[in-house]
């Protein structure tokens, strides 16, 4: 009878038991509170329907979207030390990296990949917020650098989709050291004549933007995007001020001559395409801004003056100012998300 109760009844019970729905099934919108089934979200390149919210996005599906039929080649990262300095707080650096890993599937914070974007040669790498925050540690800085001398190697433009908290803590100056070395990297692209852009998105701070991330020849940033070295709390409770509102978000940076263009997500796979499309001579003249709302919003802003890349020597590119590509902060996001998402 103990036998019935305690194994033929549980397992009875088991078969029976309705499935558990999935925790992730609908997710709520940061800005308006708004439920969406995730399917939809993810349908819509993670951009909320109503209220234009950019969602995060993991580094699998940036590169998805981002290249010809979501076909691309994962370039092979070299090994480093998992924990140089035997690191430990609350917990062991090594078992953070395990659960990092579990969690996003992805050796580090960086995930890098080959591919062709309508039709050319391109090599990217992202950025995953959910991997310890995107900080750049020494896995994360050997990424990148592997990354762009692939690029320089294959004599491809090479785009990167920032993403970060900033340096890695635990790996104290070894995590610092990156800063050079990416910007060493970044050179050697310049050198080659090769077109770098960077996509900024939320959000993308510390060592990160004080390096490779603010480096591009052409810097593009996601509406709502915070942008910026240190915090907006910080920078009120060190300078004791009030802050203007929209301080270090994307339509802010782009007032105020920082980026060079706010891109709506479902606009940016052809906006990459025409600017590398550009900088290799592929096509002369062809305008990067387009001008089609989105959603009865504006797509993409582009300041009207000629810019020259970062001293690479590649042709200048006309951005066009026409048929309203000025508008404001409600181009595409919330410009003052909450803090946690």
């Amino acid at each position: 009878m103990n036998w019935i109760n305690s194994v033929v009844r549980p397992k009875i019970r088991s078969i029976l038991r309705k499935k558990e729905m999935p925790d992730n099934l609908w997710v709520k919108c940061p800005e308006t509170g708004q439920m969406i089934y995730y399917k939809d979200l993810e349908a819509n390149q993670f951009v909320v329907p109503g209220s234009n919210y950019h969602w995060r996005m993991t580094a699998s599906a940036r590169l998805k979207f981002l290249f010809d039929n979501a076909e691309y080649e994962t370039l092979p990262l070299p090994e480093v030390p998992l924990d140089p300095l035997k690191f430990r707080d609350e917990r062991r650096y090594t078992d953070r990296l395990k659960d990092a890993r579990s969690k996003t599937g992805l050796a580090d914070a960086v995930l890098a990949g080959a591919g062709r974007l309508d039709g050319q040669r391109i090599v990217a790498a992202v950025q995953d917020f959910d991997f310890l925050g995107g900080s750049l540690g020494t896995a994360a800085g050997e990424a990148v650098i592997t990354a762009m001398r692939t690029a320089v190697k294959r004599e491809t433009p090479f785009i990167l989709f920032a993403a970060s908290g900033g340096a890695r803590m635990q790996e104290g100056i070894l995590s610092l050291m990156q800063m050079p070395r990416t910007t060493v990297a970044v050179q050697e692209l310049r050198e080659s004549r090769l077109p770098y852009v960077v996509v900024l998105t939320h959000p993308t701070t510390g060592g990160v933007t004080a390096s490779y991330a603010m480096l591009g020849d052409i810097q593009i940033a996601e509406p709502g995007a915070l942008i910026g070295f240190a915090g907006p709390r910080v920078i009120e409770q060190t300078i004791r001020e009030q802050l203007p509102n929209g301080f270090q978000r994307a339509e802010y940076l782009y007032d105020h001559g920082m980026v060079d263009m706010v891109v709506h997500r479902h606009a940016l796979r052809g906006t990459l395409a025409r600017i590398c499309h550009i900088l290799t001579h592929r096509l002369p003249g062809c305008e990067v801004a387009v001008s089609e709302p989105i959603d009865g919003k504006v797509a993409l802003r582009a300041p009207p003056s000629t810019i020259t890349l970062g001293g690479n020597g590649l042709d200048t590119a006309m951005l066009d100012d026409d048929e309203g590509l000025t508008g404001g902060a409600g181009n595409g996001a919330n410009p003052n998300p909450p803090h946690g998402t």
